[in-house]
C-alpha cells in the first residue's frame, strides 16, 4: 500500500546527507532497521521509487528518513536534495532484514550506517544500547553520518575510521580482516553489516575466517 506524506521538517547533516521528517499515516508500523519504498510526489518522479531506511522510532508520530545524495547525476537523491519543506514524498509499506538479534557489533561503510540508527535509537530508549559496538568507515571526517550522536552514546564503543584522511580521533585505512582482528575479542557474538555490497562481502568473509557463526551475521540481502 501506498501513503502520500508532506515533509515536514528538513535538516542538513553533512555536505551532502540530509534528514527528512514526514507525516506518519494512521496506524503505520515498522521495526527499527527495516526500509520503505520512497518516491517523489512529482509528475516525473511517481514512479521512480527507491529503498530507504527508517531512522526514527516506531512510536513517535512521524516518520524519519537520513538521505545521502548523489548529486553527479538527475537522480531521485538528486532530486530529493532539491526539495523543501511541504513537498510531498509517496511511501510503501515496511520491510527489510536487518533487524536487532542481540548485543554485537555493526560495521557500517557510509550511508549504511542509516539501518543502525534507529536500532541504536531504540537501544537508548530501552537502556540496552551499552556494549553494542559501531565500526564506521568513511572516505574523510566531512562524510561522517552523526558523529557527535554515536560518540555521546557510544563512547569508545565508537570507532570511526577513514580510507582518504590521517585525523586525531579517528582510525585510519579499512575495515578488513586485520582491523576486524584487531578491535574485536568476541567472534561468537551477533554481527550487523551495511555499506557497499563488496564491502559487506568482505567483511562476512573474513568474519567467518575469524570465527563467527555464518548465522549470527545480519546483513540486508
Amino acid at each position: 500500500m501506498s501513503y502520500i506524506v508532506k515533509i515536514n521538517t528538513i535538516q542538513k547533516l553533512t555536505h551532502d546527507v540530509k534528514r527528512y521528517q514526514v507525516d506518519k499515516p494512521k496506524d503505520y508500523s515498522f521495526v527499527p532497521g527495516q526500509a520503505t519504498e520512497v518516491a517523489i510526489n512529482q509528475e516525473k518522479w511517481k514512479e521512480e521509487k527507491r529503498p530507504f531506511t527508517f531512522t526514527s522510532l516506531s512510536d513517535d508520530d512521524y516518520l524519519e528518513f537520513v538521505i545521502k545524495s548523489y548529486r553527479d547525476h538527475d537522480g531521485v537523491t538528486n532530486k530529493l536534495d532539491q526539495l523543501k519543506e511541504g513537498d510531498e514524498l509517496i511511501v510503501d509499506d515496511s520491510w527489510g532484514a536487518i533487524q536487532y538479534q542481540g548485543k554485537g557489533v555493526f560495521i557500517a561503510g557510509g550511508a549504511g550506517v542509516t539501518p543502525f540508527i534507529g536500532i541504536f535509537k531504540e537501544l537508548e530508549k530501552d537502556g540496552k544500547l551499552k556494549g553494542n559496538q559501531l565500526f564506521f568507515a568513511n572516505m574523510t571526517s566531512k562524510d561522517v553520518i552523526m558523529e557527535d550522536y554515536f560518540q555521546k552514546n557510544l563512547g569508545s564503543d565508537f570507532i570511526s575510521i577513514l580510507e582518504k584522511e590521517n585525523k586525531e580521533g579517528h582510525a585510519h585505512g579499512r575495515i578488513d580482516k586485520s582491523f576486524l582482528k584487531e578491535h574485536i575479542n568476541d567472534f561468537s557474538q551477533e554481527f550487523y553489516v551495511c555499506g557497499p555490497d563488496a564491502m559487506v562481502k568482505a567483511i562476512s568473509e573474513s568474519l567467518g575466517e575469524l570465527g563467527a557463526n555464518p548465522n549470527q551475521i545480519t546483513f540486508e540481502k
